[in-house]
């Protein structure tokens, strides 16, 4: 699977001959090689040379190499530097703390600071209840990893989950006006993690948990559900999960059919794959199959880790058997959130008629979705270069932003559950098609949706 073009989007400053043809030249060099030129800028022009800037799209990073040595090979032009511009943004990191109040004279220092904060210390103590109104904590959220689970890179630890964390602290700012903060643990262990956790609540108005593996993240999220007197959301599976029951419920208005008449076979047992099987089933499903590196999961094997075999027991109502191909005969729905490849194009067409196909494993999905147009009547996945993306950005700024609007104590199946029609209402019936069962992440009607949703306050 090719990746998203943008991401390995580079600028080369090239010393060039003082002829503007070589830059046609350049151009078409690029064209030649797979490359998407994107911008041309001379920066510098004398008699002598000169100074051009070129920025284009590659396939891969292999493939951008080859671009720079495309242009290296161009008679009349030197590479002076080759910047990867996704690189050049995360310099410095990606989000800044800045003043909401001025600080220009001693009166603004009086009052911001000593000696006048000191009242506004003593009146929360006096009233605890005020520090949501009196400070940043109403309006803040952590997003708090271990690095054990980073997108699909694993276990790469804390420092290399820091610019992940970062991105989604910027989300939470971009689409709901969050101020998230990256907490990155130096931990993988439970006891620590809990602890530390709790030790920084105080400072905030809800926890988002962020790739963290399981099974740890779900005695994590539950101890601190009880613990905690904010909202804790692991977004790794009620995030997830939010985003696939919206779109199934519009997938499923495009083939006509009813969510508690039709069978669903979820591709992992995971976090994701365990989140989004317990909300179809509050949402109405019968029949929730789950496929796992054990098979389809039943609930007599009682070989399984506890975690799986509570799924199995409340799936798999017939008992069925057998691999993943077994358990999409005559099914209506396949959810993927496991790993590549394993899903056959061939095995959709075994399926039932108007099949739904989500292939959501990032960043190389269960099967390829351009394959799996050939089959199913509604395919979606996780990439931006197909139809129907599912992201968890159209789901967790909404949802704090209803928490913390709230100030909610704890985050409920029905809160889940409206924020997924939410969404899927945001789609009108004039807009429904099987290319288009999802809003865009840039919808400004999402996250307002969502968040009204959640707290129950009519949307502005």
């Amino acid at each position: 699977m090719a990746a998203t073009p943008s991401s390995y989007s580079i600028t080369m400053r090239l010393y060039t001959a003082p002829d503007h043809g070589v830059v046609g030249t350049v151009a078409t060099g690029l064209a030649e090689a797979g490359g998407i030129v994107t911008a041309i800028d001379v920066a510098e022009s004398s008699h002598d040379r000169l100074v051009v800037d070129v920025t284009c799209s590659a396939s891969d990073e292999d493939h951008s190499k080859a671009l720079v040595r495309v242009v290296r090979g161009i008679p009349g032009v030197e590479v002076h530097k080759v910047s990867d511009r996704t690189f050049l943004i995360h310099l410095g990191g990606k989000i800044e703390v800045s003043s909401k109040v001025p600080l220009k004279t001693r009166d603004d220092l009086s009052m911001a600071y000593t000696p006048g904060v000191g009242r506004v210390s003593m009146a929360i103590h006096e009233n605890p209840e005020d520090v949501s109104r009196l400070t940043i904590k109403g309006n803040s959220v952590a997003v708090v990893t271990d690095g054990s689970a980073v997108l699909g890179l694993g276990n790469i630890g804390p420092g290399a989950a820091l610019p992940v964390m970062e991105g989604k602290a910027a989300l939470f700012k971009k689409f709901a006006n969050i101020d998230a903060w990256p907490i990155c643990l130096a931990s993988q262990d439970t006891d620590e993690i809990v602890r530390a956790v709790e030790m920084i609540a105080p400072g905030f108005g809800g926890i988002n948990l962020e790739d963290i593996a399981a099974p740890r993240c779900f005695e994590i999220e539950a101890r601190l559900r009880e613990s905690l007197d904010i909202p804790v959301f692991h977004d790794d599976q009620h995030g997830t999960a939010i985003v696939v029951l919206a779109a199934l419920t519009n997938a499923l208005r495009v083939v006509g059919k009813e969510i508690a008449d039709i069978r669903i076979v979820v591709a992992g047992g995971g976090a994701a794959g365990s989140a989004i099987t317990a909300l179809l089933l509050a949402g109405g499903a019968k029949d929730v199959v789950v496929w796992d590196r054990e098979g389809l999961l039943c609930s007599d094997n009682t070989e399984l880790a506890a975690a799986k075999l509570d799924l199995a027991r409340r799936t798999n109502p017939n008992l069925r058997r057998g691999g993943l191909q077994e358990g999409l005969e005559g099914a209506d729905v396949f959810i993927g959130v496991s790993g590549p490849g394993v899903l056959k194009p061939e095995w959709i067409s075994t399926m039932a008629e108007g099949s739904i196909v989500f292939a959501l494993a990032n960043p190389d999905p269960e099967v390829d979705p351009a394959e799996a147009s050939k089959y199913a009547a509604v395919v979606a996945s996780g990439r931006s270069d197909y139809p129907n993306q599912i992201n968890n950005v159209l789901a967790f700024p909404g949802v704090f932003r209803g928490l913390l609007d709230a100030r909610a104590s704890e985050v409920t199946m029905d809160m889940l559950l409206r924020a997924a029609e939410a969404i899927a209402h945001v789609v009108t019936d004039d807009e429904l098609h099987p290319s288009f069962i999802i809003p865009s992440v840039f919808h400004p009607d999402v996250p307002k949706a969502v968040a009204a949703a959640i707290s129950g306050k009519p949307r502005d």
